[in-house]
């Protein structure tokens, strides 16, 4: 069984591994520094990236997920080849439904609906995501392609009779997925104040995801899946820094899950940033 999911693993990766490079755009936000001591001192003084970004989601069924970014990091060798690493940890609830309406959520796993097709959803999400502009130019204005993979960690709820003791509890299971798509990007500001300049972005994705059936079916007895969902997203975002940070996003599934839902799905996120 280990040896399956390693080879689909792989499988998922490999492509990524002809794409991730150091010398694209983005990479200037991470890069390493030289030996030169003067570089060190700098870079010492300089705050890491740990628990400095998340974002809450307000899903259209009244479902909220919050998540909080651990920590990037870049895995390779500077100036050659490295990838990009980002580890996230997050929550969900059902804060804005009725108890009843909470319930039949725990009995019919429906928050899962969320979660395999939104890429930043689970308990534990590690998982390597760049953007590869066409065009190297400094210009807040271009194109890029935007990918992300990885493994998360997500949360199923036992079904059964009220009377059996087990009905209702949690069990996680692995879940492996990739997204791959068109972003584009230009300039945004306060009006009246070009000075601090941030960027608005539109974005098409493809995203799917793998679970073992046999892990499903521990919280799932009566399902019949081979545990593998596809889908698209369609969104856009406005990110100006100490002024706004949010997104809205429209997914829709090409294989539908098993589980009821009332589809299609809105997300809207409020993002923000402790970094200084």
């Amino acid at each position: 069984m280990f040896g399956c999911r390693l080879q689909y693993y792989c499988k998922w990766l490999l492509p990524v591994l002809f794409i991730c490079r150091l010398n694209n755009p983005l990479a200037a936000q991470n890069k390493i520094p030289t030996t030169d001591s003067t570089q060190l001192k700098k870079s010492n003084s300089q705050q890491p990236e740990i628990f400095t970004a998340g974002f809450i989601d307000i899903m259209n069924n009244g479902q909220v997920n919050a998540s909080a970014r651990f920590i990037r990091l870049r895995i390779g060798e500077p100036g050659k080849f490295s990838i990009p690493l980002s580890f996230y940890g997050g929550v969900s609830n059902n804060t804005f439904q009725s108890q009843a309406g909470s319930s039949a959520i725990i009995r019919s796993n429906e928050q899962l609906i969320n979660q395999y097709i939104n890429p930043l959803s689970g308990l534990i999400n590690i998982s390597a995501d760049d953007i590869l502009y066409f065009s190297k130019t400094k210009s807040l204005t271009k194109a890029g392609l935007i990918y992300q993979i990885g493994e998360r960690v997500l949360t199923g709820y036992k079904v059964g009779p009220a009377s059996n003791p087990q009905t209702g509890k949690p069990s996680n299971f692995l879940n492996s997925f990739a997204t791959v798509g068109l972003v584009f990007q230009t300039g945004a500001w306060e009006r009246n104040n070009d000075k601090n300049m941030g960027i608005f972005w539109l974005a098409c994705r493809y995203i799917a995801c793998q679970s073992s059936n046999k892990s499903i079916k521990e919280f799932l007895p009566d399902i019949q899946t081979n545990g593998f969902y596809h889908g698209y997203s369609v969104g856009f975002g406005i990110e100006i820094n100490s002024l706004v940070s949010l997104k809205a996003v429209f997914y829709k599934y090409l294989k539908q899950p098993e589980m009821d839902y009332s589809l299609p799905i809105y997300q809207f996120s409020f993002n923000y940033s402790l970094k200084n």
